[in-house]
């Protein structure tokens, strides 16, 4: 069998998608070359905005026109939200955000006996996290490993815990050993991923917290280093930073969940902190990982917010000073509670205010990448065909003039900058 796979949204859905593609080469199957027909067409879908959902479509649609005669796999978000508008547009095995290996039988039974299969659960009523094997399909540097699935925060804006469910956590021994598996493969780099990592654990009969599971895992990894997903403010504590700092091995990047940089519109959301603790936590974690890189998610023009909210918001991204922010406009979720809120703003302010906090998010990466000039970092170099390029442990692009160092980390002494990296030349 043949196959093509489309992947939408976050890296949890990257690693689900690379999980099924090492299922599928496993299984014999592979992957269609440029200029060929899938038999079959697999579709990861997300949800996480209205826009993802639309993307989801699209993406179906030119698939399903691009090999005709494939059968259509969808999964994911979106696949567990709306099966029947998944269904309605030409898909033919439909799973939801769960069962991840049974969708890929599922999709095994379809190219060969011509099966529609639908299996689409209710996720609240999932209480163990799928076994998924860490890892990467198309390059030996840097493995993903799913520590955790589900959310509990119900921000007003989000449908994710509504199609993803309860909080389920990889028990800590299982971690360890994926973890001694890859560092036996050789993979140099770890990254634990969730929708909601900060909360990793509470499910668990000993009640592990994300630190446990770090120091756990990090005692295991040998030569690699860790990555960490996208963090929740509220879980950045004196105790976590140390207990991570004294590892040794977790990088000096750190993706936090802001979404507003306004108190009033923070409470509206139904975030769990305010603009002081957030900004305590950047201080936590620069005391504890100087020269550490600060990245994070924000939306712009949420129902109800001022334009006094908006500079508000302006100038709190000026100071906690990011090294890179994805900035996007509100987009309405049928189903959430912001979805009914009033005061819902126009497209033209949406955008104007999204474009506003990138360019203000640029400055600030401007100012972190000149920082870095002069200084040593450790790059884990993945490409090149003019050169190597690979990221510091600060997540930045670095690119030197040595080529076929792809595999390997090495200490880089910075010499200048790029648009979105930086440029160096090796040390050792």
């Amino acid at each position: 069998m043949k196959y093509l796979i489309a992947t939408l949204g976050c890296k949890v859905n990257q690693f689900e998608t690379q999980a099924m593609e090492s299922r599928l080469l496993q299984d014999g199957h592979l992957p269609v070359s440029p200029g060929e027909t899938a038999d079959a067409v697999i579709v990861n879908t997300c949800a996480v905005t209205a826009e993802s959902g639309r993307k989801s479509r699209q993406t179906i649609r030119r698939l399903k026109k691009e090999n005709p005669g494939a059968v259509i796999a969808v999964c994911g978000c979106y696949a567990q939200l709306s099966p029947d508008e998944n269904e309605e547009i030409g898909a033919e095995v439909i799973f939801g955000s769960d069962d991840r290996m049974a969708f890929v039988e599922a999709v095994e039974r379809a190219v060969e006996a011509g099966e529609h299969i639908r299996s689409v659960d209710r996720p609240f009523s999932r209480t163990t996290l799928e076994p998924l094997p860490g890892g990467a399909v198309s390059a030996r540097t840097r493995a993903m490993l799913k520590i955790q699935d589900g959310c509990r925060n119900f921000c007003t804006y989000c449908i994710i815990p509504y199609v993803r469910g309860s909080l389920r956590s990889m028990p800590v021994d299982e971690a360890v050993s994926e973890t001694r598996r890859l560092r036996d493969e050789g993979f140099l780099e770890l990254v634990l991923t969730g929708i909601e990592i900060a909360s990793y654990g509470v499910d668990l009969p000993e009640q592990p917290g994300l630190a446990d599971l770090i120091r756990a895992v990090a005692a295991e990894s040998g030569g690699m280093r860790l990555r960490l997903g996208s963090l929740e403010p509220t879980v950045i504590t004196e105790n976590f930073c140390r207990a991570l700092a004294e590892t040794g091995k977790v990088c000096r990047h750190f993706h936090l969940s802001l979404q507003s940089g306004c108190d009033r519109t923070l409470k509206r959301m139904n975030r769990k902190y305010d603009t002081a603790f957030f900004l305590h936590t950047t201080e936590l974690l620069r005391r504890y990982f100087p020269g550490c890189a600060l990245t994070g998610d924000l939306i712009a023009g949420f129902p109800g917010e001022t334009e006094e909210d908006h500079l508000e918001t302006l100038r709190f991204i000026r100071r906690c000073g990011f090294s890179e922010l994805h900035v996007f406009p509100y987009s309405r979720r049928p189903g959430t509670p912001a979805d009914r809120m009033p005061d819902q703003l126009t497209a033209a302010v949406k955008n104007r205010r999204a474009h506003e906090a990138k360019e203000v998010s640029l400055e600030t990466g401007r100012a972190f990448r000149e920082a870095s000039v002069g200084r040593s970092l450790p790059v884990l170099f993945e490409s090149g065909e003019e050169g190597s390029v690979g990221h510091s442990d600060t997540y930045l692009p670095v690119r030197v003039p040595e080529r076929g160092l792809r595999g390997q980390l090495r200490s880089v002494r910075i010499l200048g900058t790029e648009e979105d990296g930086l440029t160096g030349i090796l040390e050792s």
